[in-house]
């Protein structure tokens, strides 16, 4: 970008934005169209075994072999940034799939739960739980995170300055940061975030084309089922009373679009969960979700509309910018 579109952009940027902004806030910025029908998946767990007879997961396989266009390639010699003082690089771990990464937005977990007297080994396919009211992209300063019309959470990647608000926001820290790569590379490589967040998207380009999610379509088990939200609900209530089992994701975060049922209670696989990632060599470190239950949604918090409402006209300047920065990328192109 040249010094001179660089001003053109950041004025563009200002006027839109400081004329929108006040009007825009998370909530009406991610409402979804009422004549879509919505989807969502139930993720049987008595079905899933993490395919042990594989050798690996193949909705993990399935997942990097969908996505692997769309990975990031981030510049060499990454620099750190304020405030973090810090980078997050995962690009010399992409073969990694033992956590959520940027280059990895799929995992199973392995849980041994002992319940009714005896122990079961329980395996958990985590990715985005694609939330009802999603605080990641309610509260997103950059407004580069929306709430499709079908449910998927998806994040803008063109725009997105990796500030990581959305990880901060989500009870399961699913987002993964890539730094070195992103538009904040070309408008503030010191400041203002730090990279590209990343996280499963529910293979949204397959579903507006009528497909199954490609993690779905590769379950050898059929453990992952696809299908309109309410469906996937009613077959999860109905699983579980099979079961005598437990649904989580649809009242957790305020109701989400992922529906698990497990033969065990969840709060013994977060118990579980939670034991081996204070295990770790590093415990903090991002990408290994638990399944807390009981989970306050932040909008809903006063905290959380207070952010709201202090963020409100940024990510009205942020969306404007992002308009102004894409058209005249177009332009860009077309010369």
């Amino acid at each position: 970008m040249s010094d001179f579109s660089r001003r053109e952009f950041l004025k563009r940027s200002a006027a839109a934005g400081v004329a929108s902004g006040v009007a825009l806030t998370g909530f009406g910025r991610n409402a979804l169209a009422s004549d879509v029908a919505q989807v969502g998946t139930m993720i049987d767990l008595t079905r899933c075994d993490g395919c042990k007879e594989l050798n690996a997961p193949a909705c993990v396989a399935a997942c990097r072999e969908e996505n692997k266009d769309v990975f990031p390639e981030p510049i060499e010699n990454i620099g750190n940034y304020w405030p973090q003082k810090k980078k997050e690089d995962w690009s010399n771990k992409r073969g990694l799939t033992s956590r959520l990464t940027p280059y990895n937005w799929t995992f199973v977990q392995k849980a041994e739960v002992e319940h009714d007297g005896r122990v079961q080994t329980i395996y958990v396919p985590r990715r985005c739980m694609h939330c009802d009211n999603p605080p990641c992209a309610n509260l997103c300063p950059f407004s580069v995170q929306n709430k499709m019309p079908e449910g998927p959470v998806v994040i803008d990647h063109d725009l997105c300055f990796g500030g990581a608000k959305c990880r901060t926001v989500c009870p399961w820290e699913i987002p993964a940061r890539q730094a070195g790569v992103g538009l904040y590379l070309k408008i503030a490589p010191e400041f203002a975030g730090g990279g590209v967040m990343y996280n499963c998207d529910l293979c949204y380009d397959r579903i507006k084309s009528g497909r199954e999610p490609a993690c779905v379509e590769a379950c050898p088990r059929n453990a992952i089922i696809f299908g309109e939200k309410e469906k996937m609900r009613a077959l999860a209530r109905s699983r579980a009373d099979q079961i005598n089992g437990y649904i989580y994701g649809e009242k957790e975060n305020g109701g989400t679009s992922t529906f698990y049922v497990s033969p065990v209670p969840f709060e013994k696989i977060d118990a579980e969960l939670m034991k081996q990632k204070a295990a770790q060599p590093n415990p903090k470190a991002p990408g290994f979700p638990g399944m807390p239950v009981d989970v306050e949604n932040f909008t809903e918090t006063a905290n959380g509309i207070a952010w709201s409402m202090a963020i409100a006209p940024i990510a009205g300047i942020a969306a404007a910018a992002g308009a102004a920065y894409k058209t005249m990328k177009g332009g860009e192109k077309d010369d």
